[in-house]
């Protein structure tokens, strides 16, 4: 008989946890041991390339992409709202709503944003969608949010308890103040953690924004890192532009673990 055929399974996937971290950690060490750290350094973290787009990556492009991000996930999740009870409701509007949902779930985010950037205009004699181009990509990424959302937000109004909705109705609420009153703000409670999540998928994804065109002053991100990476001829950009993208992120996504471990009823 093996050594590990003696082992309990728990001790045996401890052994393969430390086993896979040994390679891992032995890879690593290959790879920092025999890389060319000076030219790395002098092409992915030039301080000189990376100093020169400061503060402008910051007050400009950091800016905009937080701004494009809360305008699109607070007016999409609205969207979702309205969409999440139109298809629990039925009838034409809850036809729509799945229609709405399958459409803007089913076709890329980068072509949504091109079609309301590019296609509206032409499709409507050249008139623009309000605030021109970046306009046009916000609404793309709001009615992407809203599709997404609007099923988040049915799969929690259906995870409320039924007893919630026939305790409101025996005091005799409307079924549309049960569902405003009653229904909706319980589903939110449980929807925070993957609305969260969203939330972070939304922000990586007003990189998109590129397609619909930018000025020196509306630039997010990325636009903004891959004109100073042709202005530099540089890939520095792109990693300052990742490390901003890191600083963001990352306590979102620790948030939306806190929050599942929080708000899990098993807990």
């Amino acid at each position: 008989m093996s050594v590990l055929s003696s082992l309990k399974p728990t001790q045996r996937a401890r052994l393969g946890t430390i086993a896979s971290y040994v390679v891992g950690l032995g890879v690593l060490l290959f790879v920092l041991l025999t890389a060319d750290w000076p030219t790395i350094t002098k092409q992915f973290f030039n301080p000189e390339v990376a100093a020169s787009m400061f503060p402008g990556i910051i007050t400009v492009a950091l800016r905009n992409t937080l701004l494009y991000t809360i305008v699109s996930f607070v007016v999409g999740s609205l969207l979702g709202i309205v969409l999440a009870v139109l298809k629990l409701t039925g009838g034409p509007l809850g036809w729509f709503a799945v229609g709405f949902i399958e459409l803007f779930r089913g076709v890329p985010a980068l072509l949504t944003i091109f079609a309301f950037a590019y296609g509206v205009p032409l499709a409507f004699g050249g008139n623009q969608i309000p605030g021109g181009s970046v306009g046009a990509g916000i609404l793309g990424l709001i009615v992407v949010t809203g599709a997404y959302s609007a099923e988040i937000i049915r799969a929690g109004i259906q995870a409320v308890h039924s007893g919630q909705n026939e305790a409101a109705r025996s005091l005799g609420m409307t079924q549309g103040q049960t569902m405003f009153w009653v229904i909706l703000p319980q589903a939110l409670r449980i929807v925070i953690p993957p609305m969260t999540n969203e939330l972070v998928m939304l922000l990586k994804d007003s990189s998109l924004l590129f397609i619909a065109g930018a000025t020196v002053f509306t630039k997010e991100l990325t636009t903004f890192a891959r004109d100073s990476l042709s202005t530099h001829a540089n890939p520095t950009p792109l990693i300052v532009a990742a490390a901003l993208y890191l600083i963001v992120t990352l306590p979102l996504t620790w948030l939306v673990g806190r929050l599942e471990k929080r708000l899990d009823p098993k807990r």
